[in-house]
């Protein structure tokens, strides 16, 4: 059986992302409908939500909370908690924070970058085998279905589903663990420097790290995948390599760039 070529992505900020924005932007979409006029602005939101999601302590295990119900009950506990702190009354910070889940996953606010299929196309008819590997939300599934994505895929290992969230070294033992045969390339693309990047290189998976400055740039995808199909032999003694591909420049980032 011949060895498999693996990518390992990641969605949010990488292959997709909610054009709105994410966890504060999401918050404030509500405020604005809830409570017009509401003197909260982005820092603040941003700022009482940096703490208590599963991804803010990866080290620890969360088994407990795969369960989409129980996930999704323990997140809007957090969010009450971060409203109530800002001097929304109870009530109003239940109320907003009740309404995050339908908000928040609705999949006509996500999109793929542009790149984002024919890259993975391409890669595909090169050989390579395509793993989602994402901190994100139970509904993940279908807003991968509804993005034309999970055909293209072939394991979508979801940090909801499995209790563990990068960069947890069992996140990684996951995808690696989709090859049968250990793999000729393992390689891990993502956009956050230490749960996509430090953590897979910390357990031994070559990265690329396609870099956003903001949150509004886009990932070079196309220059990720040029890395991806330049063949990379590693030395047994040495660590994992990791490349860095800066954003795309704003005057290009709504075009497909080709690879060559």
């Amino acid at each position: 059986m011949t060895a498999p070529k693996i990518a390992i992505w990641d969605f949010d900020g990488t292959l997709g992302h909610r054009r709105y924005g994410t966890w504060a932007e999401c918050l404030l979409e509500i405020l604005d409908v809830q409570q017009p006029g509401h003197p909260w602005s982005f820092p603040d939101v941003f700022d009482a939500l940096a703490t208590g999601f599963p991804w803010h302590t990866a080290d620890e295990p969360h088994p407990h909370l795969s369960d989409p119900d129980a996930w999704w009950d323990h997140v809007t506990a957090v969010i009450t908690t971060a409203l109530t702190r800002l001097g929304i009354a109870a009530s109003q910070s239940e109320a907003a924070a009740k309404a995050t889940r339908a908000t928040y996953t609705d999949p006509a606010t996500w999109s793929l970058y542009p790149q984002t299929l024919p890259v993975l196309d391409q890669l595909k008819a090169a050989g390579w085998h395509h793993v989602l590997l994402s901190n994100h939300v139970p509904e993940l599934p279908l807003l991968l279905a509804r993005l034309d994505l999970d055909a293209r895929l072939h394991k979508a290992i979801n940090s909801a589903a499995i209790g563990y969230e990068k960069p947890h070294p069992e996140t990684f033992r996951l995808a690696r663990s989709t090859a049968s045969v250990p793999p000729r390339r393992l390689v891990m693309i993502g956009d956050n420097p230490e749960a996509d990047i430090a953590g897979a290189r910390r357990s031994g998976i070559e990265a690329i790290w396609v870099r956003r400055n903001q949150h509004t740039d886009t990932p070079d995808l196309a220059g990720a995948a040029r890395i991806l199909l330049r063949e990379a032999e590693q030395a047994p003694h040495l660590s994992p390599p990791m490349h860095e591909v800066p954003p795309l420049p704003p005057t290009t980032a709504r075009a497909t760039a080709p690879i060559r």
